[in-house]
C-alpha cells in the first residue's frame, strides 16, 4: 500500500522537474552568479512575462498570495469599520488579509456547481453589513478550485454599490473566459505561486494584476516598506513583502511550459467528468469561463458516502483530499464575524461532501483509470 502511494502523487511536482531538466539549474545558477537576490532583473522579467500572459498592463510580484491580497487592501485604505464581502468556503488567507488591517470580513455563500461566490447572497451580505453599521468597502471573489467567478454578474453589483472587486485567483491563473484571460477579469487581481498552484515556485510568492498605472506604482512602494525615491525615504507605511529572485527565475522556466500542461489539466479533467458524472456531481467549464484546474473536486451525496470513497482510495494507494472541511464562518477564529443572514447551507454542504482527487498535467490515462475503477468501484460501479 505504502509504494501504491507513493507511486500516484496527489500533485506531481517531480516530473515537472524532471521535463525542465537542467534549465532549472541553470536558471538557479545565474542567479547565484549575479548576486542580486532580491528584486533581481529575473523579477522585472517575471512580471514582464505575465503581463503578456496575462493581458494585464501590470503585474507587482510580492512575497506571497496572502499579502499580494494584504497589499491590495493597503493601496485602497480599507481598515477599521470597513466591511469587505468574502466567500465562507475557500482557504482562511482571503478572510485573513481583511481581519488583520482591522477591517471586517462578511461571509457570503458560495453557488454549490461552480463553488464560486453566489450573487444574491453577496447582496444580502451588502446590506446586512450596512445595516450593523459597517461601510461595505470591497468584495473578494475567489477562483475556487480554478474556475473563475462569474465576473460580470459581481461587477453588476460592485458597481451598485461602489464596492471594489478583487479576483483572488491563487488557484486560477491560466484561466480565462470567453475573450479575457485572469488577470484581466476585476479592477485587481491577486494570485499565488504555492508549489502546489497550476504556476508554482519552490517556495512562496504571489502577485497582483491591475490595469491602473498608479495603483501599481503604490503597490510596488507597499511591498518594499512603503519605498519613496529610494529605500531610506518611506512615504508610507508598508510590508517586507518581495518575490525572492530565485523563485522568479524557477518560475520564468515553468511559464514556458504552462500553456501545454493547462491543456494538458483540460484534457485530465474532461476524462474524470466523462467517466464519473453518471456517479457524482463533477465540476464543469461554463460555456463563459474556462478553468485552470488547480483541483478537480467532485461532490457526493452525503458524508458517509465521501469516507467510503476515501477509505477505498486509500486502500489503494490513491491520495485524496478535502478542500474545504470547516467553513471559515465556523472556525475559531472567525466565527464572530458577521454572515448572510440567510445562513451559509452551500458551504456547509460542501464542505461534508467535497473531494478532490490527484489532478495534475502529469497523470497518464493509465494511472487516472486506475483511480476511475477504485472511486467507482466504492459506489458499488466498475469500469
Amino acid at each position: 500500500m505504502g509504494d501504491r502511494a507513493e507511486s500516484i502523487p496527489f500533485v506531481d511536482l517531480a516530473s515537472q522537474r524532471a521535463r525542465l531538466g537542467e534549465k532549472l539549474e541553470s536558471a538557479i545558477a545565474r542567479v547565484l552568479e549575479h548576486g542580486q537576490y532580491i528584486l533581481g532583473p529575473e523579477v522585472a522579467e517575471l512580471e514582464k512575462a505575465l503581463q503578456t500572459f496575462t493581458g494585464a498592463r501590470h503585474c507587482v510580484t510580492c512575497a506571497n498570495g496572502t499579502d499580494a491580497l494584504t497589499l491590495v487592501l493597503m493601496a485602497e485604505n480599507i481598515g477599521r469599520g470597513d466591511a469587505v464581502i468574502v466567500p465562507s468556503f475557500t482557504f482562511v488567507a482571503t478572510a485573513e488579509a481583511v481581519a488583520q488591517l482591522g477591517a471586517v470580513p462578511v461571509f457570503a455563500d458560495v453557488n454549490a456547481d461552480t463553488f464560486n461566490l453566489e450573487v444574491a447572497s453577496l447582496q444580502r451580505a451588502i446590506s446586512s453589513a450596512s445595516k450593523a453599521g459597517l461601510n461595505p468597502r470591497a468584495v473578494i471573489a475567489v477562483d475556487l478550485f480554478g474556475h473563475p467567478a462569474d465576473y460580470n454578474a459581481l461587477s453588476d453589483v460592485a458597481g451598485k454599490h461602489d464596492l471594489i472587486l478583487v479576483a483572488d485567483a491563487a488557484q486560477s491563473l491560466g484561466g480565462c473566459s470567453a475573450k479575457s484571460k485572469v488577470g484581466t477579469l476585476a479592477p485587481y487581481t491577486t494570485t499565488s505561486f504555492f508549489p502546489a498552484k497550476p504556476l508554482g515556485c519552490y517556495g512562496d510568492g504571489g502577485a497582483i494584476f491591475t490595469h491602473d498605472e498608479e495603483k501599481a506604482e503604490l503597490l510596488r512602494s507597499l511591498r518594499f516598506h512603503g519605498k519613496g525615491s529610494q529605500k531610506y525615504d518611506n512615504v508610507r507605511i508598508g510590508l517586507n513583502s518581495r518575490l525572492d529572485t530565485l523563485q522568479a527565475a524557477i518560475l520564468l522556466e515553468k511559464l514556458g511550459i504552462f500553456n501545454d500542461e493547462l491543456e494538458a489539466r483540460d484534457r485530465i479533467a474532461r476524462r474524470y467528468s466523462n467517466a464519473l458524472r453518471d456517479n457524482m456531481h463533477v465540476p464543469e467549464s461554463t460555456k463563459a469561463y474556462t478553468s485552470s484546474w488547480a483541483q478537480y473536486t467532485v461532490r457526493l451525496a452525503d458524508s458517509p458516502q465521501r469516507d467510503t470513497v476515501r477509505k477505498h482510495c486509500a486502500e489503494s494507494g490513491i491520495p485524496t483530499a478535502i478542500y474545504y472541511p470547516v467553513p471559515l464562518h465556523r472556525q475559531t477564529g472567525y466565527s464572530h464575524y458577521p454572515v448572510d443572514p440567510d445562513g451559509l447551507p452551500v458551504s456547509e454542504q460542501l464542505s461534508e461532501t467535497v473531494l478532490s482527487l490527484p489532478m495534475h498535467p502529469y497523470l497518464d490515462e493509465a494511472t487516472q483509470d486506475q483511480i476511475i475503477d477504485v472511486v467507482k468501484g466504492a459506489l458499488g460501479n466498475r469500469q
